[in-house]
Parts: structure tokens; C-alpha cells; sequence
């Protein structure tokens, strides 16, 4: 079986394999074409008060990723998205891109931990 990358939309190196952005917001500066993105899963990111309240700030983290399982646990898209992504890791890596600077406290993080537990 293939495996889950997170991958920074920025960075210039990039893995191959399925393209799923993670982030209910557009990535400044990357245009669509550039971005070469499968899906664009904007329903399964976190919900704008919890993005706002959690402004990646790292101390902030164990509980965004608290509420932020609870929203996925909640989301009506959740489903078809862990089913999407089982469907696709059977083909090929799938990568969840994301925006944040901080590659080790952000939603891909959790979203990733939280897909893997689903399986």
C-alpha cells in the first residue's frame, strides 16, 4: 500500500502521487494551473472560527487538534473523503497539500493522523 505525504504547496520539490489540497482557503500566490491539484477538499479543512481562533500559534495546538478531530468526527464530508483517499493509496501516494509555514503543527497533521486511524 502507498502512503500519506504532507507536503508544504510551497515547496519547490515536490513527491508524486494523488493532489489533495487540505486547506479550506486558497493558497496566496499559487495559481490553479501551477498547483496541478486532483482535488481541492475545502469542506474537510478546519471550520473559519476554529482557523481564526487557532492563528498558528503552537501553544494553541493540542487543543485545535482536539476541536479539530471533533469537527472531522462531525463532518458530513468526512466519509467520502477517508473513502477517496483509501480508494487513491491503493494507485499511489496520496498528498495532502497544505499552506501553513509550520510544517509540524497544522490541520494536515491532524487530518493525516485522523485519516491513518480510519483505515
Amino acid at each position: 500500500m502507498h502512503e500519506i505525504k504532507l507536503v508544504r504547496i510551497y515547496d519547490h520539490d515536490q513527491p508524486v502521487g494523488y493532489r489533495i489540497l487540505v486547506d479550506r482557503l486558497w493558497p496566496r500566490g499559487i495559481s490553479k494551473v501551477n498547483a496541478k491539484l486532483d482535488m481541492w477538499a475545502k469542506e474537510i479543512g478546519p471550520t473559519k472560527e476554529l482557523r481564526q481562533w487557532f492563528n498558528h500559534e503552537d501553544e494553541k495546538y493540542p487543543e485545535f487538534k482536539k476541536r479539530y478531530l471533533a469537527e472531522l468526527a462531525n463532518n458530513d464530508f468526512t466519509p467520502d473523503f477517508i473513502q477517496l483517499v483509501q480508494v487513491q493509496l491503493k494507485k499511489q501516494d496520496v498528498l495532502f497539500l497544505f499552506g501553513a509555514k509550520n510544517k509540524e503543527h497544522n490541520q494536515a497533521v491532524v487530518l493525516k493522523e485522523y485519516t491513518v486511524s480510519q483505515f
